[in-house]
């Protein structure tokens, strides 16, 4: 039985006692930890066989420190699990034109799998013209419109990282998916449109809902599974929330006091929803997790690998 069921019935018989269930927490740090040893014996195993490690460039554009924390994670994350990435960081000067030389460079590069521009860049770049120089068959961050475009089609591709580690997180949990009722709040090209396009794709039943919907809070209460992508901190409270549904809180805002803090009200959700991901520990390290499996996936198919 998965946490969703298991989540239900527990709070509907708690209820008849009048006692309180808490949810379950689904542990993004602890699976995504799991997953990198599973990366780091994959990424060995396969290194032997086509003779150099899987390769990953992480293009840095100039001193938000939000940015370089993001990426110095993502840098060590490659290295714990055996992916070439070197560094590549560029001034907050940086041309448009300078970024793109540079991205033609690993795309030409046979020894690099996967390329990433680290989002946001300096205001007077391209950010459009930047994203879409990169080769398809490269963006592990699954944002050119060739890797929309598949997985519209439903067929494979690199999936955007976030929404690809929702999937992952459901699976390894065993929450199941086809046939449920799934509300994903939020309708970017980053996580949003991704994460209804791939529940769909595994036979749930979406609602996309956005800021313009119309009692959202009536919407979000239909769901089996919700994902609240908003970037509004803690805004989603018990009045959204479906008993004994599974929450995934995908929002990572810093508030006042310097903590992180998610689109979720975690303590007061928790007391009806059948399983939660916290913030942080939840959705974020399952997106770098998701980062090396695309880079990994990127690497078997320039190698010619299919199994």
């Amino acid at each position: 039985m998965g946490y969703s069921e298991r989540g239900n019935q527990e709070w509907q018989k708690d209820q008849e006692k009048g006692q309180t269930t808490m949810a379950d927490i689904l542990d993004g740090k602890a699976l995504a930890a799991t997953i990198h040893g599973e990366q780091a014996e994959k990424v060995a195993f396969l290194s032997k066989k086509v003779g150099r490690p899987p390769g990953l460039a992480v293009i840095l554009v100039g001193d938000d420190p939000a940015s370089h924390t993001y990426v110095a994670n993502k840098r060590k994350a490659c290295h714990r699990v055996g992916i070439y990435a070197p560094d590549i960081n560029l001034p907050a000067s940086a041309t448009t034109d300078a970024i793109l030389e540079a991205i033609d460079t690993f795309n030409r590069d046979p020894a690099i799998d996967g390329i990433l521009v680290q989002l946001p860049l300096p205001s007077h770049v391209a950010k459009d013209k930047v994203l879409l120089r990169i080769s398809p068959d490269k963006d592990v961050d699954g944002f050119h419109p060739a890797n929309l475009g598949l997985l519209v089609a439903g067929e494979p591709g690199l999936v955007a990282c976030t929404p690809r580690g929702v999937i992952t997180l459901l699976d390894r949990f065993k929450i199941p998916i086809a046939g449920k009722h799934a509300v994903v709040i939020g309708r970017s090209l980053i996580v949003g449109k991704p994460m209804a396009l791939l529940l769909l794709n595994r036979d749930a039943t979406v609602t996309i809902c956005h800021s313009k919907t119309s009692d959202l809070a009536a919407q979000a209460r239909q769901a089996d599974i919700l994902v609240a992508a908003l970037g509004r901190p803690e805004m989603i409270g018990r009045d959204y929330i479906k008993p004994g549904a599974t929450v995934i809180d995908v929002g990572i805002s810093r508030g006042t006091d310097g903590k992180l803090k998610g689109d979720v009200l975690f303590e007061e959700v928790r007391q009806i929803a059948g399983a939660i991901t916290p913030v942080p520990g939840g959705i974020g390290p399952m997106t770098i997790a998701t980062l090396l499996d695309n880079t990994i996936d990127a690497y078997r198919f320039h190698a010619g690998l299919t199994a």
